[in-house]
């Protein structure tokens, strides 16, 4: 930080580049800074991570050879972070977060020094001291400048006692020019301009940073890695048989029920074809989970499956980060969506709700599709030590994990007391419609390590596929509280507690100021992982599959799907 000695130094060269104003606010963005110029703290600004991965969220937009510059703010409640600095910089560590919490501090602190000069323009628009001195105190802390202060104070009560009284005008024009010189001949028209755009860049390396630090975490989530995670509930218990099991994939050849060789060469590798009765078992658990949700007071919903990139980045997700899950459409600025969470999210996107129409609650049907990249997590540890050798076999092939599947997701728009409550409902209809289909399975309460950026508490299911001879995760419930909310700037109204007075003024809103709305999602239905624990939990000696009888009336009269005739 320049010192204010050398502020007036500077000052008084008259071909200086810039005014002080400009040099001295240029130096608070631009000077060197070990963490602003770290490689990790660039990856941090122009990145964010999955809801479903550990890491950071964010919203930043990659960039070359410029600054960055984000594309959509988020409410960020700067100063709650501040006062409890303690406590943010232990969640960031839990969660295994990138974000720099004394980057983001030192930004906001330069934020509200620029701020505070900003503000104070009025006051020194008639006395080009008072700005000055304004200026000198908000950016130098040290103790022994203040006399520096003294000096400058005395020096603009000495201009403005000379100014004061009937003058000449030559004599009057002098003094005003004399106030000038310290603006290194720019007029305080100019420097306000510069101030202006500083202040821009410097809340824009502020959003960048900030978008980063992930939401906070519930008390009674575990600490730790996904191996710390908790088991809150087992239901049912792995199935006993007395025959040779086969896996989903060879299941699915006897019966003719998927094609991936040819998908594979109409598409890539992790594409397949439903074919036969598994088209018929797609349309059963995506029309029952509907039918079933919808019976809670959730409401129907086909989404968009193409959506701005910037409500991506607003939900939590990155398309940019290295590794990122999302597909984004070249030369545009839309993505393809990984969960129709997204387009559900962005529906009351920059709305506020009236109180009486919350909770809202959405049962949502689309397409899904994500990159898969480093996807495999816990899956490819437990392999390796069990089956290093058969570990890329087992993980890389069937329907475990695809590039394009059909899901059904529910969320829920809700007040901020309430969203715990909800949560516990929607995991509560999971484990009840997977209940219902007679699986055997886990739910967790997933450790901070695992959390991703947006969520505040997370419950993930896993049930037992006894083909892959292990857990796979089929759903999860999280609660975001008011992460996505405040970026994708969806509030309601409190309904006023008494009945506005006749006094009141007419078109004032009443019930109190806006507040955020906290946002919830779980999944219903991931279709392509439900389909792997009904072939192979219901399977037969003969090879034949029981369809579960919650399913069959969407079946169109099917109960067991038996091997094609040769």
């Amino acid at each position: 930080m320049l010192t204010c000695g050398r502020f007036l130094s500077t000052s008084s060269a008259a071909t200086a580049s810039f005014s002080p104003l400009r040099t001295l606010t240029r130096s608070l963005l631009r000077r060197p800074h070990p963490r602003l110029l770290s490689s990790a703290s660039a990856a941090a600004a122009t990145t964010a991570v999955e809801p479903d991965t550990k890491g950071s969220g964010g919203g930043a937009s990659g960039g070359g050879g410029g600054a960055l510059r984000p594309q959509w703010k988020a409410s960020i409640d700067f100063k709650w972070i501040r006062d409890n600095r303690d406590t943010v910089a232990d969640n960031i560590r839990s969660r295994n977060s990138a974000a720099n919490l004394d980057l983001v501090l030192e930004l906001y602190d330069q934020y509200l020094a620029l701020q505070k000069v900003r503000s104070s323009q009025c006051a020194f628009c008639s006395n080009w001291g008072s700005f000055l001195i304004m200026l000198t105190m908000a950016t130098i802390s040290n103790y022994d400048r203040w006399q520096e202060v003294e000096r400058l104070r005395a020096e603009r009560n000495a201009v403005a006692n000379k100014m004061k009284g009937k003058l000449d005008p030559s004599v009057r024009q002098a003094l005003v020019e004399e106030g000038r010189i310290l603006f290194a001949g720019k007029n305080l028209k100019e420097a306000l301009t510069g101030l202006e755009e500083d202040l821009v860049e410097l809340t824009d390396k502020l959003q960048l940073e900030a978008q980063s630090i992930p939401n906070t975490t519930h008390p009674d989530v575990p600490v730790g890695g996904e191996e710390s995670s908790v088991i809150r509930k087992q239901v049912g218990s792995q199935r006993s048989f007395g025959f040779a099991i086969k896996d989903h994939l060879q299941l699915g050849k006897e019966l003719d029920l998927f094609d991936f060789d040819a998908a594979a060469e109409v598409s890539g590798s992790k594409f397949y074809y439903l074919k036969n009765e598994a088209v018929l078992l797609e349309m059963a658990l995506v029309n029952w989970a509907i039918s079933e949700v919808s019976k809670k007071g959730f409401t129907p919903l086909i989404t968009p499956e193409i959506v701005r990139s910037s409500v991506v980045e607003k939900c939590g997700f990155q398309p940019r980060a290295q590794n990122t899950q999302v597909y984004s459409i070249e030369n545009s600025d839309q993505c393809l969506i990984g969960t129709a969470e997204i387009p559900v999210g962005g529906i009351h996107m920059d709305s506020i709700l009236l109180e009486s129409t919350l909770p809202l609650k959405y049962v949502a049907y689309s397409h899904c599709f994500r990159t898969e990249a480093g996807a495999a997590g816990a899956a490819t540890r437990l392999c390796l030590v069990k089956l290093p050798s058969l570990c890329p076999f087992i993980l890389n092939r069937g329907l475990y994990r695809v590039h394009q599947f059909s899901k059904v997701e529910m969320f829920i728009f809700c007040r901020p007391e309430e969203s715990d409550k909800w949560h516990e409902e929607l995991i509560t209809i999971e484990e009840d419609l997977y209940a219902s289909l007679g699986l055997h399975f886990k739910t967790l309460d997933m450790a901070t390590g695992d959390l991703g950026a947006p969520a505040y508490r997370k419950f993930d299911i896993e049930a037992w596929m006894p083909g892959l001879e292990r857990y796979g995760e089929i759903s999860s419930a999280s609660n975001c509280t008011d992460y996505q909310s405040r970026r994708l700037g969806i509030r309601y109204r409190p309904a006023p507690s008494e009945p506005p007075l006749p006094s009141a003024k007419k078109g004032k809103a009443a019930g109190g100021p806006t507040q955020f709305v906290h946002t919830l999602n779980a999944t219903a239905v991931a279709v392509p992982r439900l389909i792997v624990c009904i072939l192979e939990n219901f399977q037969q000696e003969d090879g034949s599959i029981v369809i579960p009888e919650p399913l069959r009336p969407f079946m169109g009269g099917v109960e067991v799907l038996s091997p094609k005739s040769k």
